[in-house]
């Protein structure tokens, strides 16, 4: 799997999430981007806002994060979106998505439509494609030779099999997490307790190049050229976990295309992830010291060959 390029377009939903503590900016795909920005990549998000206060003040969040706003559209009937975070006693976020929002209606565009043609790599959600019109949109999108990655994003009732099969249909990469991948499973009957037989089935009946199910605090297993790797993750103390996996996924990536060994780029990005989790909010200012200093600590991927 070749990338022709590292100009990287993110697809779907920006918003601000409503913490305990006060309004962050957010959505999975944004988060993204602004973490690969952050690492030094060319992340570029397509989303929507309403003509509105939020979306004005999100449009300069991303313009003063140094992000391009070019393809952000302006719905003049809905409202931008804003998500209810709620945290458990462990820190674990759970989210009150409101709809209809201005993401839920992302129009295919020709400036949308070349940028996704100039693209190496696209990466999209399964949240923003609730909704035919944006859902339609992407898979337009989908229709070009870069390579496609989808973080599967379940937030429930926004899980519909029809829905996320069809959006596997174009994909490459997959990135979900272990309780994801037990949806997938109950599906269609795989009753495997096995997790890396579940892996192996599940690249296999969905024909991805490369997989990776995350576990939280427990670390992160990735699919890669007929072999997995594992990590056990990095112990810190979680102000909360939001953004955390988005920042784990751009850690991923950004180790892929500067062409690291998987074993590498999972360290990396479990790295990543666990310095995000360390901060309030999804896309805390970036400190690589810190992500080093994280990676420094004696926690050592497992290599193994598929079973």
């Amino acid at each position: 799997m070749e990338i022709k390029n590292n100009e990287i377009l993110c697809f779907g939903e920006v918003l601000w999430d409503r913490l305990p503590s006060g309004a962050k900016a957010g959505g999975a795909p944004m988060n993204v981007a602004l973490h690969l920005n952050a690492i030094g990549l060319d992340a570029t998000i397509a989303s929507s806002v309403g003509n509105d206060k939020p979306g004005e003040e999100l449009k300069k969040f991303l313009e003063d994060s140094g992000m391009s706003t070019a393809y952000i559209q302006t719905d003049e009937q809905l409202p931008t979106s804003e998500v209810l975070v709620h945290l458990d006693e462990n820190n674990n976020a759970t989210y009150e998505i409101c709809e209809p929002v201005a993401w839920d209606c992302i129009r295919l565009t020709n400036s949308l439509m070349d940028k996704a043609k100039r693209s190496g790599l696209m990466i999209y959600g399964s949240l923003a494609s609730r909704d035919p019109l944006t859902r339609e949109t992407l898979m337009n999108l989908l229709d070009y030779d870069g390579v496609k990655l989808i973080d599967v994003n379940f937030r429930k009732p926004y899980d519909s099999q029809e829905v996320v099969e069809r959006l596997l249909e174009s994909t490459d990469i997959v990135k979900l997490n272990d309780e994801e991948l037990a949806v997938f499973a109950g599906w269609h009957n795989q009753s495997e307790s096995n997790e890396y037989e579940l892996i192996e089935w599940f690249v296999t009946k969905y024909n991805v190049e490369m997989l990776c199910v995350t576990k939280g605090e427990k670390g992160a297993l990735l699919y890669c050229n007929g072999k997995f790797y594992e990590h056990p993750g990095f112990k810190v103390n979680a102000v909360d976990t939001v953004g955390a996996g988005d920042a784990f996924l751009a850690g991923l990536i950004a180790s892929l295309l500067n062409k690291k060994e998987p074993a590498d780029a999972l360290a990396f990005a479990c790295a990543t992830g666990a310095f995000v989790a360390s901060k309030a909010g999804a896309t805390p200012k970036y400190d690589m010291d810190e992500i080093e200093k994280i990676l420094s600590t004696d926690q050592q991927p497992i290599e193994r060959n598929t079973l």
